[in-house]
């Protein structure tokens, strides 16, 4: 499935916002309480979500101009 040229922002954008949930994931981890994933899995998977948002924010910017 391809994105659209003008749907990439938001995607971006959600997916910021699942790094930022996952990062909150892994803090409740860290209490003692693993949800799913160990604290440090659920960090790796906000920086791969981070990357992501920021990879698309960078591609949809410059295909802008």
């Amino acid at each position: 499935m391809a994105v659209r040229e003008k749907d990439k922002p938001l995607y971006a954008k959600m997916l910021f916002y699942g790094s930022v949930v996952a990062t909150i994931l892994a803090a409740i981890g860290a209490t003692g309480t693993d949800i799913y994933l160990a604290s440090t899995q659920w960090l790796l998977v906000a920086v791969l979500l981070g990357v992501w948002a920021a990879y698309l924010l960078v591609e949809a910017n410059f295909r802008l101009k």
